[in-house]
């Protein structure tokens, strides 16, 4: 049975809660934006047989609560890491913020990636001329304002988990309900409006500095997923050194949680080659 340490790190003020199993070369995951390291359930006991694999809550995600004060997602990242002394190099696997949070990382630690997995993700800076639902995001920030917490959770199902083209029946049912419960506490915790993030500024923008990104990289995105994202990963494989695509079918932003078989083979045959 595989053995599983669970706990909380002190980490800049706040406490993340975090979870590593397996042994080997560190394999992080980093968490959606609309979800906590939940997400990672098909991947995190799968992968812990070949690595050593870490999943964390962010602050104001999940198990983590949110704390008073300014704070940025880059700088907790680095100092959980130490703090946990998790060995480098390691994989990291983010989606959407989280892939973001990954790119952001490895320029700065690039030493300390071995490889990146960018789910549904796309670099800081990147403007790209497409168009996205606006009318449920304007819904969405309409009923957050009203305090309509179960309906901006649904909403995100509708924008973010259905996806483009698809509806709540088009999509699994169970898969969708775990999503929906990870969004809502999301919101749950942003509506106690406590902690502010604040982004690091750059001379250039993520997406001006994806040549200094050496290590292999994989792209990979929901079939469904907005059209931002769809491009993004596109330009990521243009201008990234070592990277490649996979487009996974039938699936929206969380691919992994709707064709866990199927992403669990495409990054094993990532990682065999990286």
């Amino acid at each position: 049975m595989l053995k599983i340490k669970t706990g909380y790190a002190e980490v800049n003020g706040a406490r993340l809660y975090y979870e590593i199993a397996g042994s080997g070369t560190a394999f992080i995951m980093i968490h959606a934006g609309i979800a906590d390291c939940r997400m990672w359930d098909n991947e995190f006991e799968a992968f812990a047989e070949s690595h050593l694999v870490m999943r964390f809550d962010m602050r104001g995600y999940g198990k983590s609560l949110p704390v008073e004060g300014e704070f940025n997602i880059q700088d907790d990242l680095t100092a959980l890491l130490e703090t946990l002394e998790i060995p480098a190099p390691a994989i990291l696997m983010g989606c959407s913020m989280g892939g973001g949070l990954a790119i952001d990382y490895a320029l700065e630690e690039p030493e300390k990636v071995s490889a990146l997995i960018l789910v549904g993700s796309g670099p800081a800076g990147l403007e790209l001329d497409v168009e996205g639902p606006d009318a449920l995001f304007a819904q969405s920030e309409a009923a957050f304002q009203a305090g309509e917490l179960d309906r901006v959770a649904e909403l995100d199902m509708q924008i973010w988990f259905d996806g483009r083209g698809r509806g709540r029946e088009d999509v699994d049912a169970l898969a969708r309900q775990k999503a929906y419960e990870m969004a809502r506490l999301v919101t749950e915790h942003e509506y106690k409006d406590i902690g502010k993030h604040v982004r690091r500024s750059f001379d250039k923008p993520a997406a001006e500095r994806l040549p200094e990104l050496t290590m292999p990289v994989l792209a990979a995105v929901g079939e469904n997923d907005l059209p931002y994202l769809r491009l993004a990963a596109d330009y990521m494989v243009e201008h990234l050194p070592k990277a490649s695509k996979v487009l996974i079918p039938d699936a929206g932003h969380l691919p992994n949680m709707e064709q866990p078989e199927l992403f669990r083979a495409r990054v094993v045959e990532f990682l065999a080659e990286a």
